[in-house]
């Protein structure tokens, strides 16, 4: 079977994979939590319930310092009052009057919810210490556009912890890369729409790295948060939220959109709970809790199919009908596993499967499995997209099979028991839970038990579906999923239309 790029080459411009909004939180490791705190305090000899006058030089030398910072760079700071206020917005109408080379572009602040902590006395214990709670500060947010990373933000509290946030987006990212290596590039809003040299974009996408990023926003850490320096210590830096696109660009807008709308008509039809995990590297279990599903929406730019799990999700946009974006994004890298070393806590270490490190040196491994999770989902489209396949795969369940001397008949589409039987089959709770005869003949009308048995034997013959060890429970095969989904698809999208124009 063909690839879908492949397969619509002579359509296609070009192709570009990097990663789209990251966002990094900074934490000081010895206060960024209220045992941490505590023992901070006490080490400077300072009493629990002065946490307050601690805290409040610390937060002056923020607002003095991002004063100074405006003034030298003849800005006056924005403070934010209304709701929904859209930073973006103001931020572009800047760019676009003074242009887009490195500097500070502008300040904002806004009081806005944050971690903090409270001295308290446990009167049970008789034990005085700082417990977590949560309040609301002022905070500031500094746009600025680095030479390496291009627009970003860091977003700095004024109270304790000082939990930093950075912004950058990957797209942008690239584009000061193509600029500083002087290869041409049309970009609109954050999808390039034509580059030079497509293999080129790429390879400097695949370039980045993790030290220099490091430093960067090191950098802009210590500038823009001055605590660090009279705290003497050091940011930690971990990955809060990254999301990484893969572009599939398409020479003309009528080229997309004949192929977009019945890959969405599908997509959201055929894929089931176990393919979302499969997408997204994972095995899904009985066990699994989370929530799970698939969700369709129209926005300015285009129309969006969202398939979820947990933490993770795998997107597929018309980014303005011209490109079409697969994106794998993830709020809990742990979410993630990858094989590694792992240390126990008798001091011993092995290598196994283990969640991801959330630390910024784990951005290698998280590029590595995002992009692993979008050429997953291309194959999968490459699938619904093969008309072919659809047609093999009919052919494949109508023909009788033999076992035992016995001959069990095929599979006809336009007979109502057959057509019922594997629409129900594919139902999302039957997919995570598996079916029992008991559960099939509640869905299957007026069947009695022999003829659900009947019925159960011929799928298995057919290796649509499996039984579980020695349980009652049934699930699809992988074949199964694949050929009552293409089968189900051709029918309604391919024979019932022919059909139609016949008889027309």
């Amino acid at each position: 079977m063909q690839n879908f790029i492949e397969r619509h080459f002579n359509k296609i411009k070009g192709v570009t994979s990097c990663f789209d909004r990251v966002i990094f939180t900074g934490t000081i490791p010895g206060i960024c939590f209220a045992d941490g705190m505590t023992v901070h305090l006490r080490k400077h000899n300072i009493r629990i319930f002065d946490f307050t006058k601690w805290a409040e030089p610390l937060r002056d030398l923020i607002n003095e310092n991002a004063k100074v910072v405006a003034s030298d760079n003849g800005l006056e700071i924005e403070f934010i009052r209304k709701k929904n206020f859209r930073k973006e917005k103001v931020i572009k109408q800047i760019i676009d009057q003074r242009g887009n080379h490195p500097g500070l572009v502008h300040i904002f602040s806004a009081m806005e919810t944050c971690s903090s902590y409270e001295p308290w006395h446990n009167k049970q214990t008789g034990k005085t210490y700082i417990r977590g709670s949560q309040g609301r500060c002022l905070h500031y947010y500094f746009y600025f556009i680095d030479k390496a990373l291009g627009l970003c933000y860091l977003r700095v509290p004024t109270w304790a912890p000082f939990r930093l946030q950075l912004y950058f987006n990957g797209h942008n990212q690239l584009a000061a890369k193509l600029k500083s290596k002087n290869i041409d590039y049309t970009m609109l809003d954050n999808v390039f729409i034509d580059i030079e040299d497509f293999d080129k974009a790429q390879k400097l996408s695949d370039s980045l790295s993790v030290n220099q990023l490091h430093r960067i926003i090191e950098k802009y850490a210590t500038t823009y948060c001055p605590v660090i320096t009279e705290l003497k210590e050091n940011f930690h830096w971990s990955i809060m939220q990254a999301e990484y696109a893969t572009d599939i660009v398409f020479k003309k807008q009528s080229d997309l959109t004949c192929i977009y709308e019945e890959l969405t008509r599908t997509a959201i039809h055929s894929v089931k709970a176990d393919n979302i995990a499969t997408f997204l590297g994972r095995k899904l279990y009985t066990s699994y809790e989370g929530e799970m599903g698939n969700d369709f929406s129209t926005r300015i730019e285009g129309t969006r199919i969202k398939h979820h799990m947990g933490p993770a999700s795998v997107k597929m946009y018309d980014k303005h009908k011209l490109v079409l974006r697969i994106e794998t994004t993830v709020n809990d890298v742990s979410f993630f596993k990858h094989y590694r070393k792992v240390e126990h806590r008798d001091g011993t270490t092995s290598m196994k499967q283990a969640p991801l490190r959330k630390s910024i040196y784990s951005f290698p491994v998280l590029t590595d499995l995002l992009a692993a999770s979008n050429r997953r989902y291309i194959d999968f489209i490459s699938a619904i997209d093969d008309p072919t396949s659809a047609n093999k795969d009919i052919d494949k369940i109508s023909r009788a099979k033999k076992k035992n001397g016995r001959s069990f008949k095929g599979f006809n589409l336009f007979n109502k028991d057959d057509l019922k039987l594997m629409q129900t089959v594919l139902r999302g709770e039957f997919n995570i839970n598996g079916f029992t005869s008991k559960l099939l003949r509640k869905h299957m009308g007026n069947k009695t038990p022999n003829q659900v048995s009947r019925m159960l034997k011929r799928l298995r013959i057919h290796g649509l579906i499996k039984k579980i060890g020695k349980t009652y429970k049934y699930y699809l095969t992988k074949m199964g999923r694949r050929v009552i989904t293409a089968a189900l698809k051709a029918k309604e999208m391919l024979l019932i239309p022919l059909l139609r124009g016949n008889l027309n």
